[in-house]
């Protein structure tokens, strides 16, 4: 796994950058074999503490966020780890449980836990339809990725792990477009259209 190391005003030396090798890549490569990368950030909090966030790109679809602040660094690494192998301790343990019932359902079934890469596509307006007045935003992103099929309950892990609001997916029980978001007081809500 590509681990990079960096210091927002702060001076990262060759003992923390080992430490973050240990620390880190023992944590990922326990739960996977081949994770791809991970991006450590140090910097300074509030009272003088040192901040640590680390993204750690584990899989297509799979990248997992964790922040910590402490005293010093080596311990902000520490709980910020921690915080990620808990994570991927808990992602393995559903994909574990969810293979399991998969093993007792039909075999068209287990396509629907595959964890597959989330996302939404903008279409940029014809050239034949109207102008969008000037109250609409812009549109700043537009971009095609794969819808995946997946059960409520997939789909609820899969929002948790991308640490988003909002995810669109195919549902494998009904097999229409449904959308899952986190509400303002911190449950879930879920969509799905009306029969018709």
């Amino acid at each position: 796994m590509d681990i990079r190391v960096s210091g927002h005003q702060i001076e990262t030396g060759d003992a923390l950058r080992e430490h973050v090798d240990n620390r880190l890549g023992g944590i990922v490569d326990k739960y996977f074999d081949r994770a791809i990368s991970s991006h450590v950030t140090f910097g300074k909090a509030p009272a003088g503490m040192f901040a640590c966030d680390i993204v750690t790109h584990v899989m297509q679809g799979l990248i997992l966020k964790a922040h910590a602040d402490a005293a010093d660094a080596h311990k902000a690494l520490d709980v910020a780890a921690e915080k990620i192998d808990k994570q991927l301790r808990r992602y393995k343990r559903r994909l574990k449980d969810r293979h399991e019932q998969a093993d007792h359902a039909r075999a068209e079934e287990d396509a629907a836990y595959v964890v597959e890469e989330a996302g939404y596509t903008i279409f940029a307006s014809d050239e034949g339809e109207d102008e969008v007045s000037s109250d609409a935003p812009p549109i700043i992103a537009e971009t095609s990725v794969d819808i995946p099929e997946a059960s409520v309950a997939d789909a609820v892990m899969m929002l948790d792990l991308r640490h988003t609001n909002a995810l669109f997916f195919k549902n494998a029980g009904t097999g229409r477009h449904n959308m899952v978001y986190r509400r303002s007081d911190g449950s879930i809500g879920w969509v799905e259209p009306r029969g018709g």
